[in-house]
């Protein structure tokens, strides 16, 4: 690795996403065996992916993550729950849930924690709270992840990347809030392997990026260079 950075095993943090609207049963296939022959952490697709996703990892340690209410997280409560619900049966084991951005930027907080908790509650799952902090003021982050936190979620997660990315400035903000409580995902905008080490060392315990097997390959150049 280069000279300042640890030499991070950045395998085991990563969720390997495949959430582009074209996204095939072939790429889904190929994310699969990617997560499995890496060691990722999960596969991070769209719910009509997850039933294909679990099967495929079955008996494999990759989770089986999906996303609710993405990108926006503006609908309806009913319809965020009945999504994760069924994403489960479908064999979810992590659920990367949007807040409702409108609401906290209203203070409707009650309206904030009700959802999240409910999916928490009722799902039974690990859920990572997307609060697309690009779009909030420091303030709005701390209240946001506060809320979600007491709603019961497992992970706090910058961005769906449709926004902006993760930045090292969020992710410490957010480790900061979180006082080891839940983890932190750093979502969006991961290109290179100096950015996921960064991010890694500002505090982020996941990462969810597309770019995986090139991280990885860029990881062992530097390696071999070094």
């Amino acid at each position: 690795m280069a000279a300042d950075y640890p030499d991070i095993d950045i395998a085991p943090f990563i969720d390997h996403t495949l959430l582009i609207p074209t996204a095939t049963p072939e790429q889904v296939e190929q994310w699969c065996e990617e997560a499995d022959r890496f060691h990722f952490a999960a596969v991070c697709v769209y719910p009509t992916y997850v039933r294909r996703v679990a099967e495929l990892l079955h008996n494999k340690k990759p989770n089986v993550c999906t996303v609710i209410g993405f990108p926006s997280g503006a609908t309806t409560s009913a319809t965020k729950l009945y999504e994760a619900q069924e994403a489960v049966e479908n064999g979810a084991t992590e659920l990367d849930v949007v807040i409702n951005l409108g609401w906290l930027k209203t203070g409707e907080t009650d309206a904030v924690h009700r959802e999240i908790a409910e999916i928490c509650e009722e799902t039974g799952q690990p859920v990572k709270a997307i609060l697309e902090t690009n779009l909030l003021t420091d303030a709005e982050k701390r209240l946001a992840a506060e809320i979600c936190m007491d709603a019961g979620v497992a992970f706090l997660k910058t961005s769906t990347g449709w926004n902006g990315g993760a930045t090292v400035a969020d992710v410490r903000l957010l480790k900061e809030v979180a006082r080891e409580r839940v983890g932190i995902k750093a979502s969006g905008g991961i290109r290179t392997i100096n950015q996921a080490l960064d991010l890694i060392l500002a505090g982020a315990t996941r990462l969810g990026t597309s770019r995986s097997v090139n991280l990885l390959k860029e990881r062992d150049t530097l390696k071999k260079s070094d």
